[in-house]
């Protein structure tokens, strides 16, 4: 006979909470390479944000949900004059800084872009800063900015690794919200109890499908999803810190927690574990690997499985420049990951539908040899038929080695190859790419490039000198680790 009365037992926090709140709570980075990196994802990351201010579309998110609201010590957002409560300024410096597909990205079982974690880090640390300094007390300095963003790309990352998503239909943002949680309560002052509270509460939450990622309803939603989440962390991180109750088994409740709500019915994986077992896996400790070890991306706004087709186009495109209209057929080959996330066929209704195809992304540079973030706008499409046309001549294939080098955490590499043929039988070389100019191991070619990439996104935005001076501090790792977050954002102020 079943029991009608369920046994009452509150338990102890799950221990992945517990893992997440002591890291944040204990660690110490030591690594050299790490707080480097961190700097650099700083530049690129506030550089991205600066250069979406130059579409519509975005800036109209952006401001006080009531106009002419004044907030006391509040946070601002680069590139502009507003000046927010800490949960809508982190929803703007998110926003901006994804808009355009354009920051860091990581990628594994769960992809995903850990500097969306800035929005809430930058936010919460700037005014606090200006809170301490009207108190006669020391700000922050961006040696804390930079440490919640190793951090938060850690938490992110790591949790990536072994544990897929998308492969239940949720979004990766989930991962935002709950890094953006933990880093941004323990930069407010969180204890461990109030830590494990509002991290309970980022499970909770109801979590973001992937279906606005994906055909048919790819939408602009996906720009301003991780805004959305990293400035819902901040919330979590403030209603703990007021004293709000904890959810123990927020991820393993027997029929009510996450895992058997959200993931594991539909993770074989999982759903085959007794209760109990149940759990993500890890794949390694927390620590500062994922910072270590991040992608920027650095010459093309695409979605990242497509940066070395990007590439490879660009290589190809003097050969075919002058015989768009001979070609046959375009063989596209490519990894397992690509394929389920961006190859699709069909039009594309909007400039976030576009972004997120490899063959709009791979038939751009073919044809023109360069692509830029003008070049998902509605006018370009229409004004260049072309690009349909070579579409419609790609064919994708998967190669098992690229997808096997894509998961082995010694490569991670992200292959992508193109090879043209013509109606008169010959064809262009194939041209292979493995590891994208923003990968680990080409990381000394590629930081030159991503230092001219923030001085041009500075200029779209502040005069010669401004920009000379930021572009200066931010090269400088001793002096920017020792300024102060509130002077550092007064910079960026419009």
């Amino acid at each position: 006979m079943s029991s009608t009365v369920e046994a009452n037992v509150r338990p102890d926090y799950d221990i992945e909470l517990q893992k997440i709140a002591d890291y944040v709570l204990d660690y110490r980075v030591d690594s050299a390479e790490a707080w480097d990196t961190a700097r650099n994802c700083l530049m690129d990351t506030l550089g991205c944000g600066l250069l979406a201010l130059r579409f519509p579309e975005c800036t109209k998110h952006l401001g006080p949900l009531v106009e002419g609201t004044m907030v006391p010590h509040g946070a601002r957002v680069p590139g502009t004059s507003f000046r927010l409560d800490p949960v809508k300024a982190a929803w703007d410096i998110g926003c901006i800084v994804r808009w355009l597909d354009y920051n860091d990205t990581w990628l594994a079982a769960e992809w995903g872009h850990p500097s969306d974690n800035l929005g809430g880090i930058l936010a919460v640390a700037d005014h606090l800063s200006q809170k301490r300094v009207s108190m006669g007390e020391a700000p922050l300095t961006m040696r804390d900015v930079l440490e919640a963003m190793i951090m938060a790309h850690e938490i992110q990352g790591v949790l990536a690794l072994d544990n897929s998503f998308n492969r239940v239909g949720l979004d990766h943002v989930v991962l935002v919200k709950v890094a953006s949680t933990a880093v941004t309560a323990r930069m407010m002052g969180a204890d461990r109890e109030q830590i494990l509270s509002a991290l309970s509460h980022a499970w909770v939450d109801g979590q973001s499908l992937r279906t606005y990622r994906h055909a048919p309803n790819a939408g602009s939603r996906k720009s301003w999803a991780a805004g959305d989440a990293t400035s819902r962390g901040v919330r979590l991180a403030d209603i703990a810190l007021r004293g709000e109750m904890g959810v123990p088994g927020a991820l393993s409740a027997p029929q009510w927690g996450f895992y058997d709500v959200l993931f594991s019915h539909t993770n074989k994986d999982l759903a085959t574990k007794p209760e109990g077992e149940r759990t993500f896996s890890f794949q390694r400790d927390f620590g500062s690997y994922v910072m270590e070890n991040v992608l920027f991306k650095i010459s093309f706004p695409a979605e990242f499985h497509a940066q070395t087709a990007c590439e490879a186009a660009v290589t190809l495109h003097p050969q075919v420049k002058d015989r768009l209209g001979e070609i046959d057929r375009i063989v596209l080959t490519t990894h397992d990951s690509a394929i389920r996330i961006i190859s699709k066929s069909g039009a594309l209704a909007n400039p976030a539908d576009r972004d997120h195809c490899l063959q709009y992304m791979t038939a751009v540079p073919l044809a023109l040899g360069s692509l830029v973030a003008e070049h998902y706008e509605d006018d370009f499409h229409a004004a260049h038929p072309i690009i349909d046309e070579l579409r419609n001549k790609m064919e994708v294939i998967e190669d098992p080695r690229y997808s096997r080098d894509y998961h082995d955490p010694d490569k991670r590499s992200i292959a992508n190859a193109i090879q043209v043929f013509f109606k008169d039988g010959s064809a262009t070389d194939k041209v292979e790419v493995e590891y994208p100019i923003g990968h680990r191991r080409r990381r000394s070619e590629g930081i030159t490039v991503l230092e001219e990439k923030f001085k041009r996104n500075l200029a779209t935005r502040f005069p010669p000198g401004r920009t000379a001076r930021i572009f200066e501090l931010c090269r400088d790792q001793p002096r920017l680790e020792k300024t102060a977050v509130n002077q550092f954002v007064d910079l960026w102020v419009i």
